[in-house]
């Protein structure tokens, strides 16, 4: 849960960002969020987020 709300929330911040720089319009921003709303309610929902959960187990396992 709490990692679904951390990319929530940073891509909100990314999406707002854009906006307010002019680099994507407010009608391709709402296109967006629709497009990331009704994704998540598809049979696709539970794949995209082991996919995100293995992204940021393996990005947490790298040392430097």
């Amino acid at each position: 849960m709490a990692l679904s709300l951390s990319v929530v929330l940073l891509l909100g911040i990314i999406l707002v960002v854009l906006v307010r720089q002019k680099s994507i319009k407010a009608g391709p921003a709402i296109v967006a969020i629709l497009f990331g709303f009704f994704l998540a309610s598809t049979g696709m929902a539970p794949s995209i987020n082991r996919f995100i959960n293995s992204l940021a187990d393996t990005i947490n396992h790298i040392t430097f």
